[in-house]
């Protein structure tokens, strides 16, 4: 997806419509990436990559994110493996998840994707938003221009 991160107050926003007032954090192609936050940590997630059953069954991809969010409570000694927030590679029994908060969203510039931004906001003009994918408008709040996003920062 082809974007801006700007930053205000130390907090970062994907935007797809850069106005004259926003400070650029980087511009270009981004993948997006989304964590599930660690129980009583909620700064630290899990990118999952691979959910293990325990009965020998292995999701991945769409399949992982939908039973993670839907049905991973008839499973609480399922694995989930994957990327941490801080970098590091883990593994997470779903029961030390907080899967009640949103999940925590990452934008990684393509191409190599070692450069990491954890967001804070969706800002797209009325109409933008539709063509962005429906779990990013759900998990950030969204806001139609930079003021409005810098004003609720006060």
């Amino acid at each position: 997806m082809t974007g801006t991160v700007v930053s205000a107050d130390g907090q970062l926003a994907f935007t797809t419509a850069v106005s004259a007032n926003d400070r650029i954090t980087a511009q270009g192609t981004f993948t997006i990436r989304y964590g599930i936050r660690f129980l009583g940590k909620p700064h630290l997630s899990i990118i999952p990559g691979l959910v293990a059953l325990e009965y020998g069954e292995f999701l991945t991809g769409e399949e992982a994110w939908e039973f993670l969010v839907r049905r991973s409570n008839l499973h609480p000694r399922a694995e989930v493996f994957g990327l941490r927030s801080d970098g590091r590679d883990d593994m997470a029994l779903v029961r030390t998840l907080d899967l009640a908060l949103a999940p925590a969203v990452f934008a990684c510039l393509q191409p190599a994707e070692e450069t990491t931004f954890v967001l804070a906001a969706l800002i797209c003009p009325d109409g933008q938003c539709a063509d962005l994918p429906a779990r990013l408008r759900d998990a950030l709040p969204v806001f139609a221009d930079s003021d409005a996003w810098q004003a609720t920062r006060i």
